[in-house]
């Protein structure tokens, strides 16, 4: 037997796995991490990406908002960055700390309370500079223009008429392709109905399915990127911090600069981590999402899903191992399953679009074309309309599969591994 231990929820959970077949332990690249995130901060703030050092983009009596991630993001540890860069805007900057303010990009997430806001800055930063919670149906909206696809871009008013710094992670995602960079703004502090009309772009508008234009790593032609970057390109003052984390999820890269240019090479540096290499496709797939907050909710541990699937063949078996404390996520994310029973759910996705919507979709859509064994604290009947069988006894789980004679592919984060095909995949 083959032994391993997976991150899950706050605790851990090993798996012995039978040497009746071919096992492999995909793991993404090695990067040191930063030691010292004030210097490397202050390195990429004075020689940042194709714009001004910030201590020069920056004027002494300049309003400033500081844009950083929400709650489902804190794996990115910007607790850990925002204390040196809130001193550096004061001590190198000259910007008084009555001039900053911090803004929650929470996209069409519910607004964290004060305990979760206090652990997103640090309760000393959070007891100096006023930290607000982005509302996307807030009625003081602002309009800045519609992108040439047609949504209409409002925004927080407090990315209007300021100087804006966006903090973001470059990692690998679904729909847009990467996140971080222009997701601050779109859909970070937009309305629901930009955030709609944007993502609606997930669909294919040929056929019942996905937009094969969208997927991991995926930005030329994809429309919703490109509509994104329309958007960020109409907050006129806008400065990016890409944060890049290893692959035990460690900050190991710190890129600022343009908010286009930068996140662009903070995504290949994220490639040069994440993709591995493999000569053929799995048949099974074990996969862990690194735990909490990674696995929280459907919602968000099924990104895990999306990562790993290019390694496992159609109709192959994929374990995931993603506690969902939180069960789906949005409460809608499980309302889904009325329409879906129906026969409706793309009629009525492309009626009423929601985020939460598309990713039941997508993991719908998933469960055809794998058959997908979870270890959950989930309810299976909940899970078995999409096709998804759920276990809480791992080795209930494990008794589903048959190893014989099979590749194997083990992942124990799969936050941070992007299988890639190099040659002939069968």
């Amino acid at each position: 037997m083959k032994h391993y231990s997976f991150a899950y929820g706050s605790t851990q959970v090993a798996l012995d796995l039978p040497e009746t077949g071919e096992i492999e332990e995909l793991k993404g690249h090695q990067e040191a991490s930063v030691e010292d995130i004030p210097g490397a901060l202050t390195l990429a703030l004075e020689h940042p990406v194709h714009q001004q050092p910030l201590n020069q983009w920056l004027r002494p009596g300049d309003p400033v908002t500081l844009i950083i991630s929400d709650m489902s993001r804190f794996w990115m540890r910007q607790d850990l960055v925002i204390p040196p860069l809130v001193d550096y805007l004061e001590q190198r900057c000259g910007i008084r700390i009555q001039d900053l303010v911090i803004l929650v990009a929470n996209g069409t997430h519910d607004g964290g309370s004060r305990e979760e806001l206090e652990t997103l800055v640090t309760k000393e930063v959070f007891d100096r500079v006023p930290v607000i919670n982005h509302d996307c149906k807030a009625p003081d909206l602002v309009y800045l223009g519609t992108t040439s696809r047609g949504t209409p871009v409002e925004v927080h008013p407090l990315a209007v008429g300021r100087k804006v710094i966006a903090l973001g992670a470059a990692t690998h995602h679904v729909m847009a392709g990467y996140g971080g960079g222009r997701k601050s703004i779109l859909p970070g502090i937009s309305s629901l109905e930009t955030i709609r009309h944007n993502h609606a772009l997930s669909l294919d508008p040929e056929a019942p399915r996905s937009n094969p234009a969208i997927g991991n790593g995926v930005l030329e032609g994809n429309p919703l990127h490109e509509d994104m970057c329309e958007a960020a390109a109409m907050v006129e003052q806008l400065y990016v911090i890409n944060l890049v984390m290893n692959a035990e999820m460690k900050l190991s890269r710190i890129i600022a600069g343009h908010w286009l240019d930068s996140w662009l090479e903070a995504c290949e540096a994220a490639d040069s981590i994440y993709r591995t290499p493999i000569s053929r496709k799995a048949d099974i797939m074990i996969a862990g999402c690194g735990g909490y907050p990674k696995d929280m909710s459907l919602y968000q541990g099924t990104k895990t899903i999306d990562n790993v699937e290019p390694g496992l063949k159609i109709g192959g078996t994929l374990v995931l191992l993603a506690e969902c404390r939180d069960g789906g996520g949005p409460a809608e994310y499980f309302d889904w399953i009325h329409p879906l029973a129906k026969g409706t759910l793309d009629p009525e996705l492309r009626k009423n679009f929601t985020i939460p919507g598309y990713i039941f979709y997508l993991n719908c859509e998933q469960a055809r074309r794998y058959r997908i064994l979870m270890l959950t604290s989930v309810d299976p009947a909940q899970l078995a309309p999409m096709g998804i069988q759920a276990f809480s006894n791992v080795e209930e789980l494990l008794a589903q599969v048959d190893f014989t004679g099979k590749l194997t592919y083990v992942i124990e984060n799969g936050s941070t591994v992007i299988p890639r095909t190099e040659g002939t995949a069968t």
